[in-house]
């Protein structure tokens, strides 16, 4: 919907106007047994974040998601209103990121990514850190799968353009949250809401365990405007097209979702991408009709 052109973010007003919406939503979330837990509004028009529980399992926690999308849908059309999952709905708005938290465990359950009181660091998050920058290149495709998923990536739209991590940092694509040790994590932000969280995790889970096994130094860490610098690090594609042609020949990839699936899931966006290119669209009656 059109906005007078000031933002939402945060707004409860807007909130309140669609409770009747938003409590079916949990309503039904609690009959699936998903821990739906905290509703935002955010910045663009109509946009809402909503937080699931941490689940230990990310089977678990991906399952939660796919289903939360589907109550979510049924619930809207109830209401007479769409659910939107697209990476980039609104031209001139952020897009909707699918934020990804997570953490290790060892044998005792205790999260090896929590450093000692006192301490920096621990070398298992920098590492972790390290494998996701090192793969994040060839991994784009997972994370932002179709042409409107490259839409999101604008600068200064909140979502990351570079490999960047940093602490509580919101421009940066790898995120490590403060606060309770206990709960040290990595805030993995590149992908879309349209995005496979089953391929996600499996994507993040292999990178971290690259970085984790080959001692990779994650870099700098960047404290300022990850938009304003270009911090050293492996490049990341910039177009659907270099992501599709990195994933096709990734080793990395082949590996993170195993040979079929690979071949599979890069043939899809081939053959997504070869009908995309060959629409005409009405940029194209826009720009080219009368001009040229």
């Amino acid at each position: 919907r059109k906005s007078s052109g000031k933002t939402e973010v945060y707004s409860v007003d807007h909130l309140h106007g669609m409770l009747p919406l938003f409590s079916d939503i949990y309503a039904g979330a609690e009959k699936a047994g998903i821990k739906a837990e905290t509703m935002i509004s955010e910045y663009a028009p109509g946009q809402y974040e909503l937080t699931l529980h941490y689940r230990e399992d990310v089977m678990q926690a991906a399952d939660d998601l796919v289903r939360l999308k589907r109550i979510v849908r049924q619930q809207a059309r109830a209401h007479g209103v769409t659910a939107c999952f697209m990476a980039k709905p609104i031209e001139d708005y952020a897009g909707s990121g699918m934020h990804f938290h997570v953490s290790l465990q060892d044998d005792a359950g205790n999260n090896v990514f929590a450093e000692k009181e006192g301490e920096g660091w621990t070398d298992t998050i920098l590492h972790a850190i390290g494998g996701l920058r090192a793969t994040m290149g060839e991994s784009m495709l997972v994370f932002a799968p179709h042409l409107n998923s490259w839409r999101r990536f604008a600068n200064q739209s909140y979502a990351p353009v570079s490999t960047a991590w940093g602490v509580n940092n919101r421009s940066v694509a790898l995120r490590i949250p403060e606060g309770d040790v206990k709960a040290r994590r990595i805030e993995h932000r590149p992908s879309g809401v349209d995005a496979n969280p089953y391929l996600i995790g499996a994507t993040v889970l292999a990178g971290i365990l690259y970085g984790i096994e080959n001692r990779i130094d994650p870099g700098p860490e960047t404290t300022g405007n990850a938009y304003d610098v270009d911090p050293a690090g492996p490049p990341i594609p910039r177009d659907w097209r270099s992501a599709i042609d990195m994933a096709v020949n990734s080793d990395f990839l082949k590996s993170a979702l195993g040979e079929d699936m690979h071949r599979t899931f890069t043939a899809v966006r081939q053959a997504e991408y070869d009908r995309v290119a060959r629409t005409i669209s009405n940029v194209d009656y826009d720009l080219y009709l009368y001009t040229i």
